[in-house]
C-alpha cells in the first residue's frame, strides 16, 4: 500500500499499490513543475493581497516554493509516485520547508484550475518557441530561394510533369504554408492565454480572491468567465494539435518531395552525408532518414489530435480523470514538432544540395511547354479552345515521331497554323516560359523576386 493518505478522513485506507501506479500523473506531469511552482507563487501572493492569508505568510510561501524550484534545478527534487501528481508533490514539500503554513497554498484553489494553468502557462510558451522554429524554417527557405530565382525546376500535377517553375516559387509555397501555420499559432495562443485560476473545482469559490489580479501576475490577457467552463475546457489543447498536425502536414508535404527529388529516378538534389544513412547491407545506399523520419512522425500527431478529441467527446461537465489523459499526447505532440522543424531546417540549409545542371536538363525533356504554344496562338486571335485541341494534336504527332516541340522546324509549324512565326521557339523556351507567367503570385523571375523581398518583410515583423 501506499505510505501516505493523500485525501481526507473521508477515506479508511490507501490505494492498492496497482491502483497507485495506475492512477499517477507524476512520471509524465513533472514536465509542468516549473508552470506549477509560478502559479502556485501567483496564487499565494493573491492570498495575502486579498487578505485571505497574511503578508509574512505569502511570503514565506513565495520563498518556499522558489526553494523547490532550486532543488528541482540541482537534481534534488524527484517525487515519486506516492505523490501522485505535480501539484500533491510540490504542495507536500513545501509544507515539509515552511511548515503548517504550507497547508494554506490551496486555500481557494482546487487541483482542476490548477491544472487547468500549469497546461496553458506550459503550452503558451512552447508555442512561442514553435513559432520561432518556423521563422527559421522560413529563413531558410528564403535563403535557398534567392540562390535559385533562376533555376528551374519541372512543376508537375496528378505528379505528371505539367510545366516548367522557378525553383524558388516553387520553395516560397512551403514559405507560404509555414506562414499560416505561424499565423494560426498566434490564433490559437490568443485561446490559450486565458487564466482558469480561481474557478476552483468547478463552481468558484467562498473565499474573496481576485482572479484578475493572479491573472495579471501571470500574463494571462483575460479569465474565464464560467467556472465550469474554466475547468473542464481543453478546445486550446485540440486547437493546437489541430495547429501542430498542419505544420508536420506541411512538413510531411516537404519531405515526400525531397524523397522523390533524391531517388535516382529524379536526381534533382544530392543528400549530404551529414543528413543520410546508408545501408547496413548494400554499400551505395544514401538514405534519405530525415524526411523519412518526419513524414512518418507526421502521423504520431495526428493520433495525439485524434486521442484528444475522443476523450473529450463524451465527457459531462466539469472534471473528469479522463482529463489526465491530455498531458501526454499534448506533451509529445509539442515534442514531435518541435523535433520535425528542426530537423527539417538543418537539412534544408546543410543536408542538401540542388543538382541545377539536372534541373536545367529536366525541363527541356518533356511537353510541359504545350500550353504556352496554345497560349502563343490564343495571343494571335486564334480562339484558346481551338489552339488548345490543335497542340494537343501536335503532341500527338510528336510523340509518335520521336519529336519534342522544340523539334519540329518552322515549316512544319506553319504547315499546323499560319500563325507560327520564327518566334515559337523562343516562347516555348524553358526560360522564357517561366519568366513569361508574370501575373501576381506567379512563377515569373519579377514576380519570385517582389515574392522574396515581401517575404522577408512579412519574417521581420514581430508578433
Amino acid at each position: 500500500m501506499t505510505k501516505e493518505q493523500t485525501w481526507s478522513q473521508r477515506f479508511e485506507s490507501v490505494l492498492h499499490p496497482a491502483i497507485a501506479r495506475f492512477n499517477a500523473s507524476i512520471g509524465f506531469d513533472i514536465e509542468l513543475i516549473e508552470y506549477d511552482l509560478t502559479g502556485s507563487q501567483a496564487h499565494a501572493q493573491m492570498l495575502a493581497y486579498t487578505g485571505i492569508i497574511s503578508p509574512e505568510e505569502g511570503e514565506q510561501l513565495i520563498a518556499g516554493l522558489e526553494q523547490i524550484r532550486q532543488e528541482y534545478h540541482q537534481g534534488n527534487f524527484n517525487p515519486g509516485i506516492d505523490a501522485e501528481d505535480v501539484h500533491f508533490a510540490v504542495e507536500r514539500r513545501l509544507t515539509e520547508i515552511v511548515g503548517d503554513v504550507g497547508k494554506k497554498l490551496h486555500t481557494a484553489r482546487s487541483r482542476n484550475d490548477q491544472v487547468g494553468t500549469d497546461t496553458r502557462l506550459y503550452l503558451r510558451d512552447r508555442i512561442q518557441e514553435i513559432k520561432s522554429q518556423l521563422r527559421e524554417f522560413q529563413t531558410v527557405l528564403l535563403d535557398i530561394a534567392e540562390q535559385h530565382v533562376e533555376t528551374l525546376i519541372p512543376g508537375y500535377t496528378h505528379l505528371q510533369r505539367a510545366q516548367p517553375l522557378s525553383l524558388a516559387h516553387h520553395l516560397l509555397a512551403y514559405f507560404q504554408m509555414a506562414q499560416r501555420d505561424w499565423e494560426r499559432l498566434g490564433d490559437v495562443y490568443r485561446r490559450v492565454n486565458i487564466s482558469p485560476l480561481g474557478c476552483g473545482a468547478l463552481a468558484g469559490t467562498t473565499f474573496p480572491i481576485d482572479r484578475h489580479y493572479t491573472a495579471q501576475l501571470l500574463k494571462f490577457d483575460s479569465v474565464y468567465a464560467n467556472s465550469l467552463d474554466g475547468v473542464s475546457d481543453r478546445d486550446f489543447a485540440i486547437e493546437f494539435l489541430c495547429a501542430a498536425s498542419l505544420i508536420v502536414v506541411h512538413l510531411s508535404r516537404l519531405s515526400e518531395e525531397i524523397i522523390l527529388w533524391s531517388s535516382e529516378e529524379f536526381r534533382f538534389v544530392t543528400l549530404k552525408d551529414s543528413c543520410a544513412t546508408g545501408s547496413s547491407i548494400m554499400p551505395q545506399k544514401k538514405n534519405p532518414d530525415v524526411p523519412e523520419l518526419v513524414r512518418g512522425k507526421t502521423g504520431r500527431v495526428f493520433g495525439h489530435l485524434q486521442a484528444m478529441l475522443v476523450i473529450m467527446k463524451g465527457l459531462p461537465l466539469a472534471y473528469n480523470k479522463d482529463l489526465q489523459e491530455d498531458k501526454e499526447g499534448l506533451f509529445d505532440g509539442v515534442n514531435t514538432v518541435k523535433a520535425c522543424l528542426e530537423a527539417m531546417t538543418i537539412l534544408l540549409r546543410e543536408g542538401l544540395e540542388f543538382r541545377t545542371q539536372r534541373l536545367a536538363e529536366a525541363v527541356t525533356e518533356d511537353f510541359s511547354n504545350a500550353t504556352d504554344v496554345a497560349d502563343y496562338l490564343a495571343a494571335r486571335g486564334v480562339p484558346f479552345r481551338e489552339a488548345y485541341n490543335l497542340v494537343g494534336k501536335v503532341v500527338k504527332t510528336s510523340i509518335a515521331a520521336g519529336k519534342l516541340l522544340k523539334d519540329l522546324t518552322l515549316e512544319e509549324w506553319q504547315k499546323l497554323h499560319p500563325a507560327f512565326a520564327a518566334d515559337i521557339y523562343e516562347a516555348i523556351s524553358p526560360r522564357q516560359v517561366v519568366a513569361a507567367r508574370n501575373s501576381y503570385g506567379g512563377t515569373g523571375f519579377a514576380q519570385v523576386t517582389k515574392a522574396i523581398l515581401t517575404a522577408r518583410a512579412q519574417i521581420a515583423e514581430k508578433d
